[in-house]
């Protein structure tokens, strides 16, 4: 990783998709507090930013959110770039396609090239997700179903704070250990490698069913950005082409735990002057 400076990190390029806004389950405080520490040259919004299906049911956007948003804009206006690929949670903003807001370009796919040269189909995803695409209503369905465990997941994270443990996503930990579920990711990943050998470009970079990977079982690279509700994840491009999931709340617990190791030698002396 490129060091900016002793707090921050710069990476080439920065894809970040369903952080779900508008939501409880959205992990606003943990994603500020990665926007500060990542300097970076573009940004993808890989879709399913805001959670429009769930604020249509239930107005929800408490200041953390807004101050997401602020910080993407102002980022935008010091001159970084700023790419939002809309996805089924935010599809109003298909309407928007080709449009420039704040700076913040609306496309619907984008053709990404690396720093090595390499290209890389950007997109939601969702369009290949065949319970989205071939029966709405059960996604609908599933989605609040979903909504009741990340609310669970936010009381018993809740609970594990106060006991001094670190974020674990309740859904996440499903989700992986029903079988159904597995094969529909494979399917998916599947499909979206696909895409990517008909568009002749070396990969895809996706979102939607938040499981986020990168791997080349299908031919081409497949690359999947997480979400900020579950996995707290992101994907980065370094300034050589070479392309890390970033892991935001292990990051965040081994960056604490190191500066917890590199004051203990000041915490012990400041204990015996007081003892004295």
């Amino acid at each position: 990783m490129a060091k900016k400076d002793h707090d921050t990190i710069a990476v080439r390029t920065l894809f970040l998709s369903d952080l779900h806004l508008g939501t409880r389950g959205c992990q606003a405080p943990l994603l500020l507090e990665f926007l500060k520490r990542y300097d970076v040259e573009t940004i993808y919004l890989v879709g399913d930013i805001i959670d429009g299906w769930r604020l249509k049911s239930s107005w929800y956007w408490p200041q953390a959110h807004n101050d997401v948003v602020q910080k993407l804009l102002r980022r935008a206006h010091k001159g970084a770039k700023l790419i939002y690929v809309p996805g089924n949670h935010d599809e109003f903003m298909r309407d928007y396609v080709g449009h420039n807001f704040g700076g913040i370009e609306i496309r619907d796919t984008a053709i990404h090239e690396a720093a090595d040269g390499k290209r890389y189909l950007v997109m939601h995803g969702d369009h290949f997700d065949m319970v989205v695409r071939h029966a709405p209503w059960l996604a609908y369905l599933g989605d609040g179903a979903y909504t009741l465990v990340l609310v669970i997941n936010t009381y018993l994270n809740v609970v594990r704070r106060r006991l001094g443990l670190a974020y674990w996503s309740l859904s996440a930990w499903a989700k992986m250990k029903v079988k159904t579920a597995v094969n529909h990711i494979s399917r998916f990943e599947e499909l979206l490698s696909l895409e990517a050998r008909r568009r002749d470009v070396h990969g895809v970079i996706c979102g939607h069913i938040h499981h986020a990977v990168i791997h080349d079982e299908f031919g081409v690279r497949y690359m999947n950005t997480g979400d900020w509700v579950e996995s707290c994840t992101a994907l980065v491009e370094h300034f050589d082409g070479r392309f890390e999931i970033i892991y935001w709340a292990d990051e965040l617990r081994r960056l604490t735990e190191a500066e917890i190791v590199t004051d203990l030698p000041q915490r012990r002396r400041e204990a015996k002057a007081s003892a004295a």
